[in-house]
């Protein structure tokens, strides 16, 4: 990336001449029909009305990740990029198409993110990237996304509570907007040379500006939406420039809806459409929601939008909208009913959608209702022909993004009159399958050890501050103590090692060796270093999430289910089919390894029960509660066998536990009891001088503080200096943590490496609110996704930072 920002590239949206061609996605498993493997050169309208909100785009087995870190890394061309993206947009549109949805979306590619994108769209770049008008290029793109070698990336976040994460745009009072990006209409002209009339997608203004924050420097209290006169012009050229290149519909995402918004923000969501009212004129307008219900004020102000032809729904995650559709649903307009989940991987329950179709029917009638997804299918993986792994029985339960746009045409067919016998018969003995399987349900599970947990808050028996002085006593770290947060950079040599033990290539014995080497070489780094309290570097895990679900019953795998998380990050979510159980321990082999090779402290890492729940693909057959808590307790004997092997400091990581929580603030405090709950479980029955961390990342997480320190764990580390160290604003605002923190000192995710100068400034800022006695130093996450060069580089200067203020908290 230092070479990049040096480089004056193409602009994002331009095409390259000659796209190599990839294969169509399957619409497999078997019971689903194939979409036909004729290719006609135009693609006609179909009479059925389906649609798709969105649709993953990092390919069916990562052809965009691989493509982009080849780019980053200088071994491939600009050339070579823009053509794997433009194979994989003709891929997913063909695929569509074929499969006879009416309602095809263009702009939900991305290169990274689509709110980076908008950021673009709208010349919305921060001034340190140096940025001086024109078509943005990929080297001011990415530089936004990934920073460079002189300036940070923007901060990152999850997208509302899924484990996608968005870049936050940085906004204030004196950004001039301006038509920078022409993606939208360069990838609709892209389609319709195919043949295919598609669907623009934008993020909504409304989405936009309450999901950006006050850049640095501008007050807290800055009002977003006091920008929205300044970006709506840009958003009106952006539609008379699709309007001139053909397009008929528009869609605009405001998944913003579905939070609880005050009567302000409605009425400026109101007046934002009806200042483009002109420039809508001669389109067919859909506004989209989805992921929880519409709060009855927005579905008012929705209502009373006259510039809108259609109204898209969660109708999976947000049922209660329904109640709402009875109430009052203008007439004349679109209903686009979202009953095919976009954010799991179960097949759709044919027969009960149909039955949703038919009641919202008698609502709004027949020819009014379109069937889509709840949201984009770029949350669930993409397509389940690539499954070499899961046994029969378990493949015929689901449906991944493919499947699931087969479903939506399967659905629109039969709601049109023309059902297919065979494909609902096949899809009832399917349920009916999953329903009476002996492989879901464990009795003893559910009838003895869930229930056992509701007996008790699993609080450990003394308080954080007499357990702190006890393990201070046993562990004598210094001031400031420094560590990491797991993992260490994941080598080429060490997945090809990992995959060939697996596939039974070498030996167990030659697999053990190979690590112990690893770890010796990790341990000694620190050593080195100079890092007081030690991890292993986790070699011999692929996952955080899918190293554990590999060992517990009720889990199963996919080979190529990979799920975009952020860039180029991708994830490969365990499927939780059944009831949880530890049939053995996980990691004390490992862990009892590690901590031989050295005298220092040497952390046990695991995965908390929430984010093992959150980062899976969850049962849809029972609460998600009940599933969490047979996590927990799970973890909770690994726990106490780490223990038993002389692991004094054990991390139980819960870095998704704000991801989950709900949307509507009606429905937070019950997940946030639970969540809690299932995190103390893992540990009320450890020893005082046993030190339990947690950590946290890429949320805001000012907001659940209190149920933080609910969590009554030991120490926690937390993300904090991508987040421009939003976290130490909630401790300079009166609330008291005594117990161990360590927000970060600097961000993982960018190749740039900061100074130890500025890293003992940020350490400065920590000890103006917290106490130097319960400070720690240590990066923002793990160091899985960097380099060894990068690596110790940064981790020198974050150890020569913290002694440096330790030397001066010592003169004092």
């Amino acid at each position: 990336m230092g070479q990049l920002a040096l480089q004056r590239l193409p602009p994002l949206a331009s095409l390259p001449r000659r796209p190599p061609s990839l294969p169509p996605p399957s619409s497999a498993p078997p019971s689903l029909p194939s979409a036909t493997s004729r290719r006609p050169r135009f693609y006609v309208a179909r009479a059925m009305s389906s649609h798709i909100v969105g649709y993953p785009r990092i390919g069916p087995k990562r052809e965009l990740k691989f493509a982009l870190e080849s780019f980053w890394d200088g071994k491939t061309s600009v050339d070579d990029l823009q053509n794997v993206a433009a194979n994989l947009r003709k891929s997913i549109w063909r695929h569509m198409a074929d499969a006879g949805i009416k309602y095809i979306p263009s702009n939900t590619f991305s290169y990274y993110d689509q709110m980076l994108d908008t950021t673009a769209m709208l010349g919305a770049v921060p001034s340190r990237y140096g940025w001086e008008g024109g078509e943005i290029g990929f080297d001011v793109y990415f530089s936004m996304a990934r920073g460079n070698a002189s300036v940070p990336a923007m901060e990152m976040t999850k997208w509302f509570d899924t484990n996608y994460h968005y870049i936050v745009p940085e906004l204030g009072p004196d950004v001039e907007f301006s038509y920078a990006s022409h993606k939208a209409v360069v990838e609709f002209k892209e389609a319709k040379a195919l043949g295919i009339d598609t669907f623009p997608v934008l993020i909504g203004p409304m989405t936009y500006l309450l999901l950006s924050k006050p850049a640095k420097g501008v007050e807290k209290s800055f009002c977003l939406l006091s920008l929205i006169d300044k970006i709506l012009p840009v958003y009106k050229e952006v539609l008379a420039d699709l309007k001139s290149a053909g397009a008929r519909w528009i869609q605009f995402d405001e998944p913003i809806l579905v939070m609880d918004l005050d009567t302000s923000q409605l009425q400026a969501f109101c007046d934002a459409y009806s200042h483009m009212e002109s420039s809508l004129a001669g389109l067919n307008v859909l506004i989209a929601t989805y992921f929880a219900d519409v709060p009855a004020e927005a579905y008012k102000a929705l209502m009373s939008l006259k510039c809108v032809t259609g109204f898209g729904f969660d109708l999976v995650r947000g049922l209660e909208t329904l109640d709402l559709i009875k109430e009052n649903f203008p007439p004349g307009k679109l209903l686009f009913a979202g009953v095919v989940d976009g954010r799991n991987i179960w097949a759709n329950d044919l027969s009960a959608s149909l039955k949703t179709l038919q009641t919202l029917e008698d609502i709004v009638g027949k020819e009014k209702v379109v069937v889509s997804t709840s949201c984009s299918l770029l949350h669930t993986a993409v397509d389940l022909v690539n499954e070499i792994k899961l046994d029969k029985e378990l493949k015929s339960w689901l449906a991944f993004a493919a499947q699931k746009v087969v479903e939506v045409n399967a659905l629109a067919k039969s709601f049109s009159g023309v059902k297919d016998e065979a494909l609902f018969s096949s899809n009832s003995m399917r349920q009916a399958s999953r329903r009476s399987s002996p492989r879901v349900t464990n009795v003893s599970v559910q009838q003895d050890d869930v229930a056992a947990v509701k007996e008790s808050d699993h609080r450990r028996s003394t308080e954080v501050s007499v357990r702190l002085q006890a393990q201070q006593k046993k562990l004598n770290l210094p001031a400031l103590p420094t560590t990491t947060i797991g993992s260490f950079p994941q080598t080429t040599d060490l997945r090809r090692i990992r995959r060939e033990f697996k596939a039974k290539k070498i030996s167990e014995i030659d697999y053990v060796q190979t690590i112990k080497e690893e770890y010796e070489k990790v341990v000694k780094l620190q050593e080195e270093l100079g890092i007081d309290v030690l991890v292993h570097g986790e070699a011999e895990r692929n996952d955080m999430v899918e190293y554990f679900g590999e060992q517990l019953s009720g889990f199963a795998f996919t080979s190529n289910g990979w799920v975009q998380s952020y860039g180029s990050r991708c994830v490969k979510p365990p499927i939780i089919y059944g009831d949880v159980t530890r049939p053995k321990a996980m990691t004390v082999f490992w862990s009892s390894m590690a901590q031989k090779m050295t005298q220092r402290p040497m952390k046990g890492m695991l995965t908390g029960p929430v984010t093992i729940l959150n980062w899976s693909f969850v049962r849809n057959d029972q609460p998600r509660h009940e599933t969490c808590f047979q996590i927990a307790l799970a973890i909770k004997d690994e726990v106490e066998d780490l223990e038993k092997a002389g692991v004094t400091v054990i991390q139980i990581d819960e870095a998704a536990l704000r991801e989950g929580l709900p949307l509507r603030n009606s429905e937070q405090k019950f997940y946030l009891d639970w969540a809690v709950h299932a995190f103390r479980i893992t540990n009320c029955g450890v020893q005082d001088t046993t030190q339990i961390h947690t950590h946290m990342c890429y949320s805001n997480f000012n907001d659940i503080i209190h149920s933080i320190i609910d969590m009554d764990a030991d120490v926690i580390t937390i993300e904090n200096s991508r987040s421009d160290e939003k976290l130490l604003s909630v401790f300079h605002e009166g609330v008291k943590y005594s117990a161990g923190i360590g927000p970060g000192v600097y961000d993982i995710h960018s190749p740039r490496i900061p100074s130890a100068e500025e890293i003992a400034e940020r350490i400065k800022k920590m000890l103006a609110v917290l106490d130097s006695k319960v400070l720690w130093v240590n990066p923002d996450c793990g160091l899985k996704t960097r380099n060894y060069t990068e690596v110790k580089a940064a981790l020198s200067n974050m150890v020569a930072a913290a002694k440096l203020i330790r030397s001066q908290l010592n003169k004092s």
